[in-house]
């Protein structure tokens, strides 16, 4: 314990001016943010008890990494909750996310690297220096502006930790673990920050045709150096549409989950509708397949 307020203690001092301008924000709490706070103090402690002598087995079992899977898997989870509108559901989907960071914090607590309220100082300091048009004397017309004043400020902090020396990338703390699809969606965000970007939807769709053509010219099945190059060029077309969704404000993620969903529901729906005429849908003939398939967009329309 002695270890874990030692090391909590250093990072207070370092973040000192940041906590005071925490404090100085004078957030009011209302007896609604009393109530959740009790109720966030049982969760913490609910998740000790589980961890601790006596506990539950497979809480004890637990490490960061298995609970990595169970982290993305609460995350899309609560995703599906907000898609479908349900606001139990999707509140309780939030309450299973959160219950992974006070697990992952207790865990943290163990080996004194930090505690669950070394995580919410954190976040709230952060938030109230990152938003000084609302905490302090900085201004903001407009997202636009919030944003760009977010990635100075983001730059300052890495600079005051020493995690930004002079001419590193603006895209350096773009993490290579994120998924694919998110990766490209940050590295892209950051370069068009700067004006690296497209000036219209038209230029990037020109791209995409160009990214097609140049994969249409090679040649499947000529060996290992033709595999990289079609999977290289695939990616590019990848990228290039995660482009396309960033620019129009889509967020590509939630965007191709969407276009899942839609084809599996089509596509069972053929199944179903192949069943119902006395078949397996794999014993229908492609053209009857096509059919079915426009049939079951058609029953999509108003």
């Amino acid at each position: 314990m002695a270890k874990r307020r030692k090391a909590s203690g250093g990072r207070r001092a370092k973040r000192g001016e940041r906590t005071d301008l925490a404090a100085r924000a004078r957030i009011r709490v209302t007896a609604r943010d009393r109530t959740a706070g009790k109720w966030f103090a049982k969760l913490v402690a609910l998740q000790a008890r589980l961890r601790g002598p006596g506990g539950c087995p497979w809480d004890h079992e637990q490490t960061h990494e298995s609970l990595r899977r169970f982290l993305i898997e609460e995350a899309y989870e609560t995703l599906d909750a907000m898609e479908h509108g349900d606001p139990r559901e999707f509140a309780s989907e939030l309450g299973d996310l959160l219950l992974q960071v006070v697990f992952h914090s207790i865990l943290a607590e163990e080996t004194g690297a930090f505690t669950i309220s070394d995580v919410i100082e954190s976040v709230h300091t952060k938030m109230v220096r990152r938003h000084p048009h609302v905490f302090g004397s900085g201004s903001a017309k407009n997202s636009s502006e919030v944003l760009k004043n977010w990635e100075e400020i983001k730059r300052e902090e890495r600079a005051e930790e020493g995690k930004s020396p002079e001419g590193e990338s603006i895209l350096a703390d773009v993490p290579r673990s994120l998924p694919g699809v998110l990766e490209a969606l940050e590295l892209t965000k950051g370069a068009a920050r700067v004006g690296f970007d497209w000036d219209t939807l038209a230029q990037i769709l020109k791209k995409v045709e160009e990214e097609k053509r140049e994969l249409e010219a090679l040649r499947p099945g000529a060996g290992a150096g033709a595999f990289r190059e079609i999977e290289e060029e695939v990616g590019d077309l990848l990228f290039t549409g995660v482009n396309v969704a960033r620019f129009l404000g889509v967020d590509p993620e939630i965007a191709l989950k969407g276009a899942n969903r839609k084809f599996k529901q089509r596509f069972q729906w053929m199944e179903a509708t192949a069943s119902r005429e006395g078949g397996r849908l794999a014993d229908v003939p492609r053209e009857r397949m096509e059919r079915l398939w426009d049939e079951s967009k058609a029953r999509e329309r108003p």
